[in-house]
């Protein structure tokens, strides 16, 4: 075979097996894309409960919490 047609032959699979490989990738994306909307139509997202403030801490353990907070602030500080 003459160089020339080795390289048409070459062309010829090498587009074939391009083809072959973006066929399958629009098939993967369009099952994809009918299965999530086949999960949303199966399965609705439920609605999300009323959003509660979340509770306080109690002052006692406020005040612990500054404390110990403000004891390691002045520590780090004496060190550095």
């Amino acid at each position: 075979m003459s160089e020339s047609a080795l390289l048409v032959e070459s062309l010829q699979l090498m587009g074939i097996g391009m083809g072959i490989v973006f066929s399958f990738l629009v098939l993967l994306v369009g099952m994809l894309r009918l299965m999530s909307s086949l999960a949303l139509r199966l399965a609705p997202l439920e609605s999300s409960p009323a959003q509660t403030p979340p509770s306080s801490v109690p002052a006692d353990e406020s005040d612990d919490l500054i404390a110990v907070i403000a004891s390691a602030v002045a520590r780090y500080r004496r060190r550095h």
